[in-house]
């Protein structure tokens, strides 16, 4: 953890890296264990190191009122059992009210403390204010949803009185604190680690579902509110339901009420791999089709957490197993949007010709013509999007004024366009389209004039104008639907930046009469000024091309919340214009570049050379 706030104060907290690897065991041969002498704070924790532990230490007798908000600030990164020590640095009142969950604000480092800000002698006697500052870089609601945020100025203010403490002493103590823990990224990280909830997509049947992940982060150990392991943390945030962003276009099959049961706070699967989870009355309810669904977002849910390794989730109520469900199971209610993951990569050569690189040999087979129209050349394109399941492709034409969809399984004759731009330069047209999961085409119309983004039902009839509220004159430069068909990310450009942002797709009402609009926006990725490509890798991932301001160009991964890791970035690649990720995060990522053509990058290996000439490669979606 950052040290800065510290320096001429004396840190209050004891951090042990894994206990010393060694101190929980003594008997383990660890040598000799000094059992004298001191014990000493130990500085900054490693960024993102979750080995590291905090003990929160109590105030010392006399401390003095910078002391006692040093000690404060160091006790909230610890694990303390329900913040108990950390709440004697508050008065009675303060630490009886003070809620820890009410959220996390996260800032660049961790808080300086400026102060005191009561300079009258007198008045300084009975009470005295400090103002913690720092640079804010993110958010989590009491939902435990991530927000980033452009960096922005934090100040908030600690008051402290002298308060009687026990042996009749006065001693100092914070009085006025705000609800919620303020830390440094690099506590953050090690405190909390991602996890995607799992819901169903609203509006699909039963017959058709698809699971759409909703990022939250929980606890890395237990949590010191609830006591909860970092499993049971997930089911209970699983129960509670969506996150507030994501609730308008999805559904939980776990009928309204449903919790653990009471005094659970531990999950773990059994010799057989088969995680039990009781729940409490409201449960029993379900039908086993509801259960069964309800198990499948207990399973997708708990893949994220691999230490856990379920095979099967049984779902219990007040007199016994309610339903189960296995792993493999579980797959009828993929996310894809498709018949299986499409793992075939296609392109437009240099004539313009739509090609397609069998996905058996995963980017390294020989190319070879689409069926149809957009295969033979009749037509020159300079950008395509295949649906899903593969039958058919739509197509932007060289000059990028027209639209046009053809099928991939059948020849026929190229068929008139089913969009064109009316604007006069070529780089103000159309975007490359894009299919969602549910096989409705998009694509975004850049005319200056006019600027649209537009949707087709199954990729045919009158194109329709969605709404996109929250753009406040921005320009959509591309776009990407996610498998699920809920979630958007487009590349927006305004004052000279292009940046990210990712929208919640609302459908009203059915069939012809249906509207569609995109809600919500949030910057995803706020620390880089300007991003060039974005490519959805997986249910609730992008992989993003961007630098950050006066920086140099990289390729990283960034959740669908707008959080990101170290580990996300990825190895250096030149001058990269496009990027292409499939549903299957094992399958290799493609790019397109102005040095190297086209290149891909496997799990575990480097860049490698695909094709030297071609651009605009896309997986299916």
């Amino acid at each position: 953890m950052d040290t800065e706030r510290r320096r001429g104060g004396h840190g209050r907290a004891v951090r042990l890296s894994a206990l010393l690897a060694c101190g929980v065991v003594v008997l383990a041969g660890c040598g000799a264990m000094p059992v004298t002498g001191d014990v000493k704070p130990v500085d900054a924790s490693q960024p993102g190191d979750s080995q590291v532990q905090v003990y929160a230490v109590p105030p010392r007798e006399g401390a003095a009122p910078l002391e006692v908000v040093d000690g404060f600030l160091e006790s909230m990164t610890s694990d303390d059992p329900d913040f108990r020590t950390t709440r004697k640095y508050l008065t009675a009142g303060a630490a009886r009210t003070w809620q820890p969950s009410g959220g996390t604000t996260v800032l660049a480092k961790a808080p300086n403390r400026n102060g005191p800000t009561i300079h009258d002698k007198e008045r300084r006697a009975a009470e005295t204010t400090y103002t913690l500052t720092g640079e804010q870089v993110a958010a989590v609601d009491s939902q435990s949803s991530y927000r980033p945020l452009a960096p922005t100025e934090y100040s908030q203010m600690l008051h402290l009185v002298r308060e009687k403490a026990a042996g009749g002493k006065q001693e100092w103590r914070i009085d006025v604190v705000p609800d919620g823990l303020v830390l440094g990224q690099s506590d953050f990280k090690r405190l909390y680690r991602s996890v995607n909830k799992y819901y169903f997509a609203a509006g699909r049947t039963d017959e058709e579902p698809a699971l759409v992940a909703d990022p939250v982060y929980v606890r890395n150990r237990t949590d010191p509110v609830t006591r909860m392991d970092t499993t049971t943390q997930t089911v209970r945030a699983l129960l509670a339901g969506p996150s507030n962003w994501l609730r308008p276009v999805v559904d939980s099959r776990f009928p309204t009420g449903t919790a653990l049961k009471s005094g659970v706070t531990s999950l773990a699967p059994d010799d057989q791999n088969v995680l039990k989870v009781p729940l409490n009355k409201k449960a029993e309810k379900a039908g086993q089709g509801v259960c069964r669904m309800m198990a499948a977002q207990v399973l997708f849910t708990l893949r994220d957490l691999t230490s856990a390794r379920v095979g099967q989730v049984e779902l219990q109520g007040g007199q016994g197993p309610l339903c189960s469900l296995g792993a493999d199971e579980a797959e009828e209610f993929s996310a894809d949007g498709g018949s299986g993951t499409p793992d075939s990569q296609y392109f437009v050569d240099d004539e313009g010709h739509v090609m397609r690189m069998p996905g058996s040999n995963k980017g390294s087979g020989d190319p070879e013509p689409v069926t149809g129209p957009f295969g033979n050349g009749t037509v020159a394109m300079s950008a395509v999007g295949v649906a899903r399941d593969e039958q058919r492709a739509a197509a932007v034409s060289a000059n990028q004024q027209y639209l046009y969809v053809s099928s991939l399984v059948a020849e026929s004759e190229p068929g008139a366009p089913v969009v064109t731009s009316e604007a006069s330069k070529a780089a103000d047209r159309l975007s490359a389209p894009s299919w969602d999961g549910g096989g409705d085409l998009w694509v975004a119309d850049r005319d200056p004039d006019d600027p649209r983004l537009l949707r087709l039902v199954d990729g045919a009839g009158e194109p329709q104008e969605v709404s996109v509220p929250g753009l406040d004159g921005g320009r959509i430069e591309a776009l990407r639907l996610s498998a699920d068909g809920v979630r958007i990310a487009l590349r927006v450009s305004k004052d000279g930046h292009t940046t990210l942002y990712i929208g919640r797709v609302e459908r009203h009402g059915a069939g012809g009469s249906e509207t569609v609009s995109v809600e919500d926006l949030r910057q995803a990725a706020p620390q880089l000024a300007e991003v060039t490509a974005v490519s959805w890798s997986g249910r609730s991932r992008l992989v993003v091309v961007g630098k950050e301001e006066g920086g140099v160009q990289q390729v990283r991964y960034v959740q669908a919340d707008g959080s990101t890791s170290a580990s996300g970035v990825l190895p250096g690649v030149n001058l990269v214009t496009a990027v292409a990720a499939a549903d299957d995060e094992q399958l290799p990522l493609m790019a397109d570049t102005e040095s190297d053509g086209i290149v891909k990058l496997s799990p575990g290996d480097n860049w490698q050379t695909v094709l030297k000439d071609g651009s605009s490669l896309v997986y299916p979606g």
